[in-house]
Order: C-alpha cells, then sequence, then structure tokens
C-alpha cells in the first residue's frame, strides 16, 4: 500500500535534528511533502538536516511557536502536516532528582508539546484540517526505575494529544501519539552502562531487577521504524484515525 496524503502539503518537524525526527523529515521529503526542519540552535549548528529550510525553535517558548508557524505558512502555504518529536531525557530516583532537572524535563516535554501542537492545531483549524502527531514515548504507559520525570512527562504529553485531538475533531484535525520503545538513537546509547552490543543485548534480555521486561521482536528500533508509523498516522489513509496511541515497541511493553 503506498501511503498518500503528502504531495504538496506544508509540514513543520521538531526535534529534527536527532534520529526520529530526521528520518520522519526524509520520509516526508520522499513523499512530495515541503518541510521546514525546527530544532535548537545548538543541535541545527552541530548536525543540520539537509535538503529543507532549517529553523531554530525553543519549544519551551510559546509565542517562538506561534511566530514560526505563521511564518512558515507566509512562505511555503497552509500547514497541513505537524510532526513534534522534540524530547530530552534525565535518569535518576526521584528523590533525589534536582528540581532543575524535573523543570527541565517538564518544560521541554509537556509545555513543548502544549506549545507547539497548540500553535499547530491552530493553523489547521483557520485552514480547515490537518494532521498532528506528536513523538511520545512507550514509558508513558509503565513505571520505570529511575525514569520517573521522564515517563510523567511523555504521559502528561499523551494525554494532552488525545484531548487536543477530542477538542478538533469536528474541525477536521487528527491529532495522535506515536509512542516508541528503545530506538537505536543517542538518547538511547546515552543510557547504556555497558558499550556498544553489551548494551544493546542488555536492553533486549530486559532486567528483572529493574522490573523491565525485554523487546519480543529480539531487537531495537531504528529511527525509520518510529518514521513509519508517524507517517502511517499522518496520511490520507489514516484518515478516520484520531487520539490513537500506538505503541512501537517490538511488545517491549507486553500491549498494543
Amino acid at each position: 500500500m503506498r501511503l498518500t496524503g503528502f504531495e504538496g502539503k506544508t509540514a513543520i518537524v521538531t526535534g529534527a535534528a536527532g534520529g526520529i525526527g530526521r528520518a520522519v523529515v526524509r520520509a516526508l521529503l520522499d513523499a512530495g511533502a515541503t518541510v521546514v526542519a525546527t530544532d535548537t540552535e545548538a543541535a541545527l549548528a552541530s548536525n543540520p538536516v539537509p535538503g529543507v529550510e532549517n529553523r531554530v525553535l525553543d519549544v519551551r517558548d510559546s509565542a517562538a511557536a506561534e511566530t514560526l508557524v505563521t511564518e512558515v505558512e507566509a512562505a511555503h502555504g497552509p500547514l497541513g502536516l505537524g510532526v513534534h518529536a522534540a524530547g530530552v531525557l534525565a535518569i535518576g530516583p526521584l528523590l533525589d532528582l534536582p528540581v532543575e532537572e524535573w523543570e527541565r524535563v517538564i518544560n521541554v516535554n509537556a509545555r513543548g508539546t502544549f506549545n507547539v501542537t497548540r500553535a499547530f492545531g491552530r493553523a489547521m483549524v483557520r485552514n480547515g484540517g490537518g494532521s498532528i502527531v506528536a513523538v511520545s514515548s512507550n514509558a508513558a504507559g509503565i513505571p520505570r526505575l529511575n525514569m520517573g520525570v521522564y515517563a510523567a512527562s511523555k504521559a502528561a504529553a499523551t494525554m494532552l494529544i488525545r484531548c487536543l485531538g477530542l477538542e478538533l475533531a469536528a474541525q477536521g484535525v487528527r491529532c495522535n501519539i506515536v509512542a516508541p520503545g528503545s530506538t537505536l538513537t543517542p538518547m538511547q546509547t546515552g543510557m547504556w552502562t555497558e558499550d556498544g552490543g553489551a548494551g544493546e543485548r542488555a536492553v533486549i534480555e530486559g532486567s528483572l531487577e529493574a522490573y523491565r521486561t525485554g523487546i519480543p521482536l529480539r531487537k531495537l528500533a531504528t529511527p525509520e521504524d518510529i518514521a513509519s508509523a508517524v507517517m502511517f498516522m499522518l496520511s490520507d489513509q489514516a484518515g478516520h484515525v484520531t487520539m490513537a496511541d500506538i505503541y512501537v515497541d517490538g511488545g517491549a511493553t507486553l500491549r498494543a
């Protein structure tokens, strides 16, 4: 099946310099969309996204998100597709977590989702419809040791998107979530205490001591695996799907 609904559409992707966001940009370009890639100034300086317009965006800044959407529409036409893939991670026991780390993660992952997807939604309501996908995490639905702030921030983002989808359904704007599990990105490998293959095997095998199941498919996701799910949710073929929360984790959370 060939996915449709991208040709000639204007799309914005946040977190586009990273693994998943970058894969989404490539997929949208290949499908015929006009894509604007956004990320932090530091991320784009060190790892610019080729073949598209790169724009700096601090997702914590509501006014900046609104301005970006306005400027993108002025340059490229009505916004039809929005993918919010920006996110950060902090690891550590909640009792020891610095308040500053809590605020950093919540501000990017939860507040940032509010700022960005609200700006997307406002434009799409004006335009008579559109599709928004937020990249969340399977950690939003299962407790994890030493990942409390990340899990909480992603749970908040997930419910925010579902509520936004309910509010915007009558205006023809679909809002969905793709929730990856362990994916081969710098965010994932940065958590490994073992190097290389040993770290990957530890994730696949899971840990009874950490109350963590392994991955039944016996492999980590690639950014392209996640991008494929995002593309389906954006496409015409998912035209009757909204408020869905799709786990792409190789069965790690033992749920659909």
